[in-house]
C-alpha cells in the first residue's frame, strides 16, 4: 500500500469529526431526525475511512473481529431487555412509560437506550461486513 501524507493528515483530522457527529446523531435522535441506524452508519463510515488509508491489519488492531461480533451481541441484548424491562415493570413489551417515574421521563428513557442498542448493531454488522470484504484473499 503506498502511503499518501496528505491524505493521512486529513484522515487523522476528519475521523474524529466524523466520530463526532455520530454521536450528536445518536444523542439528538429523540428530537429531530437521526437515531441509532443513521449514527451506527456514520460511526462505521469513519472507521472504515481509517481502514482504507492505514490498512486493515492496523484496524484489527484497533477493533478485532472479535470484538466487534461482542459489541453486536450486546447491541441487540440492550434493545431486547429494554423490552423485557417494560415486561418486568408490568407494561407491555417495548413500553417504555414503566421504565421511570414519570410517562414522559420514561419514553425518553426508552428510546434513549434503544437507539443506543440499535447504534452499536449497526455500526459493529457495517464493520463485520466490511472487515470480512476487505479480507477476502488474505487468508
Amino acid at each position: 500500500m503506498k502511503h499518501n501524507l496528505i491524505l493521512r493528515l486529513v484522515s487523522k483530522f476528519l475521523i474524529p469529526l466524523i466520530m463526532l457527529f455520530a454521536l450528536y446523531v445518536q444523542f439528538h435522535g429523540d428530537f429531530g431526525p437521526g437515531g441509532g441506524f443513521q449514527a451506527g452508519v456514520i460511526f462505521s463510515a469513519a472507521f472504515i475511512l481509517y481502514t482504507l488509508v492505514f490498512g486493515l491489519d492496523a484496524a484489527e488492531k484497533i477493533i478485532s473481529p472479535g470484538l466487534l461480533k461482542v459489541l453486536a451481541s450486546l447491541g441487540l441484548l440492550i434493545y431486547a431487555g429494554t423490552g423485557v424491562a417494560g415486561l418486568l415493570l408490568g407494561g407491555k413489551y417495548l413500553e417504555y412509560n414503566v421504565l421511570a417515574s414519570t410517562n414522559v421521563a420514561g419514553q425518553h428513557l426508552g428510546i434513549l437506550v434503544i437507539e443506543l442498542g440499535v447504534g452499536m448493531t449497526v455500526a459493529s454488522v457495517m464493520m463485520i461486513i466490511f472487515y470480512a470484504f476487505a479480507g477476502r484473499g488474505r487468508r
